[in-house]
């Protein structure tokens, strides 16, 4: 039997109806996520030529608001207005929640991403890292994580992660950076409590059903590309870095990226690692890891960079300037660029302004940062189109 649920959308007044068999209670951190269903049907507002709907919006924008639209930023808060006011003052295209933006409930939760889109037409690419298990701000969530998943058939990773995607799109957010592409079979490694699987093959079956569960509800987010898991330390406190030749790298770590994009992921977030036979610099930055990403994985979504707080949290001279690592991100082939770590009310204004300022200089072609601008814009009026992002309706009853 397949029920559905009312929408709420925001201001604009339009409805959307989510045809669903998988139902999480209004209460959900009380429900039992064990007896949930899993099979998600969604029928959406008819698919508008987004791409070309981008191409107009962002051709209408000056460069300092094309600037602003691809940085992600955040502020540690959650006072509706503080949040409301940020996204106000700098017109930025996302925000990212961290535990400091999450309330003691998801109703006080639905209020904060309220709060954050200003423009319900152009809602923003509001994230959070909800992989479940060690990386989890949503403490209602219970479903099973990468410690279990990595151990359990495909389908167990393709229902956690429809759950999971279920409890995201419930709070308001349209973006979940959940899906850990990385492979490893080293109990040591940082990243083996949250990678899907232990050999490239088995990572690239769970990732891929990750996907496929969360996609529907929720915009996946792979990463971190091109691979923790070949490249051994922590790239919150340095630059992991590896001599893994290019192709050992297509034959193996590439395996779950390339499953995850067949899969139809639309974001793919770059690691602050270097594989040094393809690129010295940190993927993050190289030129030559975008290119592989999009000539030879088939990647047409959004790359975003990981944290580049992380990249002054190496401690090498070269990274220690925020700006100049957010517009070599975005020269180099990311869309959008993140701010965390050491974010304040004003790093985004600064970044997105150090941004336009090297376009006007000339050292940014204008060009890129059209592209990039159009992408985040693409998947906002997707958003906007199809009701993700919006805020549910905690309370309504289901419909026929």
């Amino acid at each position: 039997m397949r029920t559905s649920f009312r929408v709420a959308a925001t201001a604009a007044g339009v409805a959307f109806a989510l045809g669903a068999a998988l139902h999480v209670p209004a209460n959900a951190a009380d429900a039992d996520t064990s007896a949930v269903s899993t099979e998600i049907v969604v029928r959406a507002a008819a698919e508008a030529d987004s791409a070309a709907a981008a191409k107009a919006a962002v051709a209408a924008m000056s460069v300092a608001e094309q600037a602003a639209s691809v940085v992600m930023g955040h502020i540690p808060s959650t006072d509706a207005s503080a949040l409301r006011s940020y996204m106000e003052s700098t017109g930025i295209g996302g925000f990212i929640l961290m535990g400091a933006n999450i309330p003691a409930d998801e109703a006080s939760l639905r209020a904060l991403t309220a709060a954050l889109t200003v423009d319900s037409a152009r809602p923003p690419l509001i994230s959070i890292d909800q992989e479940g298990g060690d990386v989890s701000r949503l403490p209602w969530d219970g479903f099973p994580s990468a410690r279990t998943l990595k151990d359990a058939p495909p389908e167990a990773a393709e229902d956690a992660f429809a759950g999971r995607a279920a409890l995201v799109r419930r709070a308001g957010i349209g973006v979940n950076f959940g899906i850990v592409a990385d492979a490893t079979s080293d109990p040591a490694s940082f990243i083996y409590r949250r990678a899907l699987g232990t050999t490239p093959a088995s990572a690239a079956e769970r990732v891929a059903a990750a996907v496929r569960g969360e996609g529907i509800t929720a915009a996946s987010t792979l990463k971190h590309f091109p691979g923790h898991g070949a490249a051994p330390g922590d790239s919150h406190s340095s630059i992991p870095s590896t001599s893994m030749s290019f192709d050992d790298w297509r034959a193996n770590d590439a395996q779950p990226f390339a499953a995850g994009i067949d899969a139809g992921a639309p974001l793919l977030m770059y690691g602050h690692l270097a594989y040094t036979s393809v690129d010295p610099a940190p993927a993050s930055l190289s030129a030559e890891w975008h290119r592989i990403a999009r000539d030879d994985l088939g990647f047409e979504g959004v790359a975003i960079t990981d944290d580049l707080g992380m990249l002054q949290g190496s401690g090498l001279a070269q990274y220690t300037d925020p700006v100049a690592n957010a517009v070599a991100s975005i020269a180099a082939g990311n869309d959008m660029v993140l701010t965390v770590v050491g974010s304040t009310p004003e790093t985004a204004l600064r970044t997105a302004e150090g941004i336009a300022a090297a376009v006007e200089a000339g050292s940014l072609p204008a060009d890129r940062l059209r592209e990039a601008a159009e992408r985040v814009m693409a998947l906002r009026l997707e958003f906007a189109a199809e009701g993700r992002g919006l805020v549910p309706c905690a309370t309504c009853e289901p419909v026929g």
